[in-house]
């Protein structure tokens, strides 16, 4: 699912979840900021990106361990305050 920032521009955000109680957070968090997500549970595309550790964020293919996507959804919250 798409996200756009205050300027337009358009992100591809992707929760990668076990439903774990650090994704739980994270999906919490996002949802507060009303990021656009799609969350993906599949341990077998996880493993395809070499996912270990769970969560991990996806913003437009970059990937993000829990504390690099908390920091992103915070930068995000300050930009489009």
């Amino acid at each position: 699912m798409q996200t756009q920032t205050e300027a337009g521009d358009k992100m591809n955000v992707i929760l990668y979840s076990t439903g774990c109680p650090q994704c739980t957070v994270l999906k919490e968090k996002m949802d507060g900021a009303a990021i656009a997500y799609t969350e993906n549970n599949s341990k077998e595309e996880m493993s395809a990106l070499g996912i270990t550790h769970v969560p991990v964020l996806s913003v437009d293919g970059e990937l993000m361990s829990f504390a690099q996507a908390n920091k992103w959804v915070n930068q995000y919250l300050t930009k489009e305050s």
